[in-house]
Parts: C-alpha cells; structure tokens; sequence
C-alpha cells in the first residue's frame, strides 16, 4: 500500500499543494516576469541550432573552453567537436544526423510533459569518418534543466519536475566536458548569472552504440540457461522418440522433459474429482497475481514520459484509482491462504503421524523449493536486462536499480533483506522474505495447535492483537502519514510498516485461526438460512470495499491528509478486516453458499496458472522493465492504454514463465525428488483413502503458488503421507 500509493503521490503531491508553475505561477503579480522567463524558455526549442551558432568557429585549439583544468581525453573531445562544427559547415550527412537527433523543449511542459527524447537511434548510428584510423560516433545524454530555480522556487521536491532534452555528441565527449560548452551557450540565451547551477549532463544517462564485452558472470549466466535448456531439449526428444510407455519414463528424463512437465502443467482435474479441495483457492491466487501485475504495471506507467501529466490530477481523485493504490491488499490475500493451508494440512499430517514433525527437513525442502529459482532470476535480471532493454531511459525508469544487486544478493538468498538492508536485490522479493520468517515459526503454532488446541487458538488470537497493536504504535509514535506523503521518509516507512514480517503477520495468523477451524468443522455441513447467508455477504464486501474506498474522500481533496491517528487506524484494521472477508468467501464456497463467486473462482480453468504463479511472480517485473526501459517516444496516460499494457505484460509474462519453469522450476524439482527418495514410498493400501482426503490442499502450502502435484514440505517431513496425485503422476 505504501509503496503504490507513495509513488503515485511523491510525483503529484506537489500540484495537489500549489507548488508547480503550472498551478499558481500565473496567479501571481508578476505576470510579467514569468512572460518574460517563458520567451527566454522557448530559445531553448532550436537548442542544437543555437549550440551550432555557438561553437561553429571552435578549432582544437580554443584551450579555454576546457576551463582551467583539463586532460587528454579532453582535447579529444575538444578536436572532436572542432571536426564536428566543421563537417556541420560543410556540410556532411553524419553531423546533420547528429544534430538532428537533438531534443528541444517538450511541447506542453505546462501540461507536465518535462522530457524530449530527441531520436535515440538517429544519435546512436552516427559514424562520422575523418580519416582511415579515426571516427566520430555518437554518445546520447540527457540535458536536465531544473526550471523551477529560474522562476524563484526553491523547493527540493520539485526536482521532479526539471525539464529533460535529448542531446548527441561526439562519444570522446564526457559529460562533463560537455557541461563547460553548455554553461556558455546558456549562459547566452537564458541570461543566468551561474550557469553552472541552471543545468546538469550526468554521465549516467548517456548511452553509446558501443556495448561492452560480457563479463564472467554475464558468460556464466548464459551458459547456465543453455545448459538447462539443451538438457531439456534432449530429454524431450528422448521422451517423445525413444520412451513411449511413460511409466518406464526414467526419473532424471521425467524431471527435465518438457512434454511430461507440460502434460502435468495444463492437465485439469474436474472439481468433482477432488471433492475435499478448496477449490475457491486456485481463483483467490490467480486474481490476486492479477491484481499484483496490474499494480505494479501503474508504478511504471506513472514513471513513464507521458505527454499529459496534469491528467493524473483527474485520475487520482477518480473511484477507480483506489483499486491501484490499495492493490497490495492482493498480498495480504496470499498470508492469508499461506496460513490457511499450512493449518488445515498440517494438523492432518500430524494426526496421522502421532504428533512427529521433521522440522529441519521440512525448512530445508522449503529453502530447496524457493531458492534455485529465485538465484537464477537475480543473475538473470542483472545480467539479461542490460541486454534485452536498451533505450533513452534505460537509467531512469522502471522499478528498481539492480546494480545493488553487487553488494546484496546474499542477503535474498538468505531472506532477511525485508530487514537487513534498505537496498533489496530484487525489490519484490521482499515478499519471499516475509513469507519465509513466518513459515519458520509455523512449527511451533502447529505443534501448539495440535497438543493444546483451543488454548492454542486463544494465543495466537493474542498474538494478532499484539502485533496489530505494534503495528499502529509504530505508526502513532513515529508520525508516520502512511496514507499521503510528502515523500520524505516513505524509504522509512516502507521498511518499517509494510516490509517488516510483523506487519503482515495478521492476515497470516487469521488465517491459521481459520485453517484449525476448518479443521475442527471438516465433513461437516451448516444449514444456514437466507438471512444468515446475506449477512455475510454484505458484511464481507462491506469489509471488502470499506478497506479499498475508505481513504477516497482525501483523494478526490489532493494535498489534504488524514491524520496520523486516522491512518494508523485505517492501516492497523484494513490488516484484519481483510482477511476475515476472506474468510467468509472460503467459508461459502465450501458449504455450498458461494453462488457466482465459487463458480468463478472455483473454475477448473484457474489450475494451470495457480501452477505457475511462482514463477510468474518472479519474472513479471523483468518484462515490465524490459517494455518500459526500451521506450523511444512519449507514451499517453490513461487508463486504457495501462490495460493495453498490461495485456502485453501479462501475455509475455505468461510465456516467460511457462519457459522457465518447464527448464528449471520443474526440473529442479525433480532433482530435489531424486535427492530425496524416501518422499514417495509405496503407498499402504489400508491408509490409501485417508491419504486422499489429505491430499486435496497440498497444492500450495509451501508457497502460495505450488504445483498441485507436488509434496508439500510438511507431507515430505512426513514421508508416510503420500498424495493421490503423486501417484497418478507415477502411473500416468
């Protein structure tokens, strides 16, 4: 909530209060002057032509426009820019190419459109020939120039607002070197006293044609990713050609063989066939990937160079915007099945077991699970992005900056990023984190649930009262605005409030309360009236929508706030009342009172993506940031053209995650299965019926997002519990 919600507002904040030109600049007295500050402004539209009228008598030898210090390098760059004045006199293709290429000012910057991204390509595939040893290539930065000092505001947030111009130069150039030309061209057409305050090139935004070699772990990453996929390739060709009874199918070809992966992936299994499945769950996941994509595709949407800016005033107070800003309530969802499940299969492992639980192998079959997959996404989206997403914007936009990626990936291997660092690796995997500390404490609670019971039951209520109640005194004493922000300290509060497991603590132990419910009701039925049964609805969507809507009556009042009291309040209770709206829904579904609901989250169709959810949850972000960091031109604001992107994202992150997980998540799995071969001994005929009753909820106790054909950790703790549809698996 934090996070989609103080993007959003970071950006706009400061219209909603006044603070751009575009807002009071014209309602002050003097008008005049900012006339006067606008015509000096639009000089700037003809910027490569006037930097041309600058400098087209420069020679190697003007010394004194490299300041007072200056290096080899730079009378590279200086004899560069000579050659390039001249070629542009002449004049030559290669040099009109190159100032052709240069931006000038947006059109519409008081609509909010601050970036003119000139033409990347144009720039990039200059190569100017001055002699058989020597050429001119092209180097595309950004010119940024902070407007809003020159109108007399000193305000540090609109930073934001600094206009961004497309310029091309000799790839010799550093931007430095290129800042000492600017201060005197700017100085000319603005009339600044200090120039060298009223602009900035940063290095980091320039790009070349020239791409760098790969590094050794770029290489290793490659050869990794070949590897699986030619292991997969063979073992496919061998089991389509060579193996066509499949239960002769060796383990190891079974493993890595794309037709058996693909045959278990898309196989749906009729809901009457599993009648003690929760099958609302498989829609409550899927919607909820959903939901977590489509947020996640506004961040980058509302990052993006867009034309019309001032239009996200009008989206923002808008009803719909609040199923964006309160999209991380879709998390909340996933603790909630997390804990749900974890009791109602896992108390059913240990009655069957006598009340034994393998604790370590239980946690090390849950780091084998989820870690594999996840190293190879953090190589991959260091090392493949790079290379799959090339554009004007590559170092400023998208979500996160995977440099850090150097100093920390260790970290997420070992989930303790939420805390340990405020520099994560991959910045969703605080999720993995969290998820994984709770389920390092799970054993103690089954075991107190199982010995103890009721009075189990009454502790861990206890325990969401207390952390709830930790929850909101963080926010009461810290003085935290969790809602709206002037973006000061939302780095703070994210770490604090919403990646910290405690805050997410509740939805997962309202749902264990619910799983040991179940639990205690199973087989049986509850006849409920039609009053009964319309009261819970209306209180679970009351509760539903209350969470989502409760907060729009500050956004349709932008730059007013809720008080620190009210947020704390709304923050601490949306985290309970979430979750038991949820659990009415599951509770309806599974006594026959779920209606439309159950038939459309309960539909067979959801199995194959509730199967791939993982892997869809890792590699979702790497298209977005792919998309967006290859932008060439400006994009348009509005909520159609978001759905059209996420159309494209969601698509493309479908197949990426079908791919990688037929060549590595379900491989890796079955490796695991052969390291451990006591998971799927011959199942005792005299248990085999009790054992299917176990086996309907073992599809995602582990992470959410489980094949259901796979073991759960608590059943491989156990290996006495064998799940019908490993042996259908085996047999088919």
């Amino acid at each position: 909530m934090i996070r989609l919600a103080g993007t959003v507002l970071i950006i706009w904040l400061a219209v909603a209060k006044g603070a751009l030109p575009t807002q009071n600049i014209l309602s002050q007295e003097n008008e005049v002057s900012f006339v006067a500050n606008h015509e000096r402004l639009m000089d700037l539209r003809s910027l490569g032509m006037e930097f041309f009228r600058e400098f087209r008598n420069m020679s190697a030898t003007d010394l004194h426009l490299l300041g007072e210090r200056y290096d080899a390098q730079d009378l590279i760059c200086l004899a560069d820019m000579a050659n390039f004045m001249t070629a542009l006199t002449t004049p030559k293709k290669w040099a009109l190419t190159m100032l052709d290429s240069w931006g000038s000012i947006p059109a519409g910057y008081l609509y909010g459109n601050i970036v003119d991204m000139g033409n990347y390509d144009e720039c990039l595939k200059t190569d100017g020939t001055i002699s058989d040893s020597h050429q001119i290539k092209g180097k595309y930065c950004f010119l940024e120039l902070p407007i809003y000092k020159w109108l007399g505001y000193t305000t540090p947030l609109l930073a934001m607002t600094n206009m961004k111009t497309a310029v091309c130069f000799p790839s010799s150039c550093s931007a430095n070197t290129m800042e000492k030309f600017f201060e005197q061209l700017l100085q000319r057409l603005l009339a600044i006293s200090d120039p060298s305050d009223s602009f900035s090139i940063s290095e980091q935004t320039c790009r070349t044609n020239e791409s760098e070699s790969f590094d050794g772990l770029t290489i290793c990453t490659i050869v990794l990713l070949s590897i699986f996929c030619t292991t997969v390739i063979l073992c496919t060709l061998y089991d389509y050609f060579l193996c066509p009874e499949q239960g002769k199918l060796p383990s190891f070809v079974k493993a890595f063989s794309a037709r058996a992966t693909s045959r278990d992936l898309f196989t749906i299994v009729d809901n009457k066939m599993n009648p003690n499945v929760i099958h609302c769950l498989n829609g409550m996941r899927c919607m909820s990937l959903v939901w977590v994509i489509f947020g996640h595709e506004y961040i980058v949407a509302l990052k993006a160079p867009a034309i019309n800016p001032r239009d996200n005033l009008k989206w923002m107070t808008q009803p719909f915007t609040n199923f964006i800003l309160y999209a991380p309530f879709s998390v909340d969802t996933f603790f909630f099945i997390s804990g749900l499940l974890l009791v109602a299969i896992g108390l059913r492992s240990l009655e069957k077991t006598k009340g034994k639980l393998n604790v370590p192998l239980m946690y090390l079959h849950r780091y084998l699970r989820l870690t594999p997959i996840l190293a190879v996404a953090i190589l991959v989206y260091v090392k493949m992005i790079p290379i799959f997403a090339d554009g004007p914007l590559y170092g400023s936009t998208g979500f996160f900056d995977y440099s850090i990626c150097d100093n920390t990936w260790y970290l997420t291997l070992l989930y303790v990023q939420n805390y340990a660092t405020d520099n994560i690796c991959l910045g969703h995997s605080w999720y993995l984190a969290v998820d994984m500390q709770l389920f390092i404490l799970s054993p103690i609670l089954l075991i107190g649930l199982f010995k103890w019971g009721k009075k189990a039951a009454a502790g861990i209520l206890l325990l969401i009262l207390l952390t709830s109640a930790c929850l909101f005194a963080t926010i009461v004493t810290n003085n935290y605005g969790v809602i709206f922000s002037d973006g000061s300290h939302i780095p703070e509060v994210q770490k604090k409030i919403y990646y910290a497991t405690h805050t997410h603590a509740a939805p997962w132990l309202i749902g264990i309360l619910f799983g040991y419910f179940l639990h205690l009701i199973r087989g049986r039925n509850f006849q409920l009236n039609r009053l009964v049964v319309w009261t819970g609805w209306f209180l679970c969507l009351a509760m539903l929508f209350t969470s989502i809507f409760a907060m729009y009556p500050y956004a349709k009042l932008l730059g007013k706030s809720p008080t620190v009291l009210e947020g704390a309040f709304y923050y601490t209770l949306t985290r309970i009342g979430w979750p038991l709206a949820l659990c009415w829904v599951v509770f309806a579904c599974i006594q026959g009172y779920g209606g439309l609901a159950n038939s459309f989250l309960s539909s067979p169709l959801w199995q194959p993506l509730s199967k791939i959810s993982y892997s869809a949850y890792i590699w979702h972000i790497f298209i977005q940031e792919v998309n967006h960091k290859r932008v060439r031109t400006h994009t348009y604001f509005s909520d159609f053209e978001v759905m059209l992107s996420f159309w494209s994202t969601f698509g493309f992150t479908l197949v990426m995650s079908y791919v990688l997980y037929v060549i590595i998540e379900a491989p890796l799995d079955g490796v695991e299965r052969m390291m451990f071969p006591n998971r799927r001994p011959s199942p005792v005929p005299a248990v085999k019926d009790e054992q299917a009753k176990i086996e309907p909820n073992a599809e995602i106790i582990d992470r959410h997002e489980v094949d259901p054909d796979k073991q759960t950790d608590l059943e491989q703790a156990n290996p006495k519990l064998v799940t019908k549809s490993a042996e259908k698996a085996d047999e088919s």
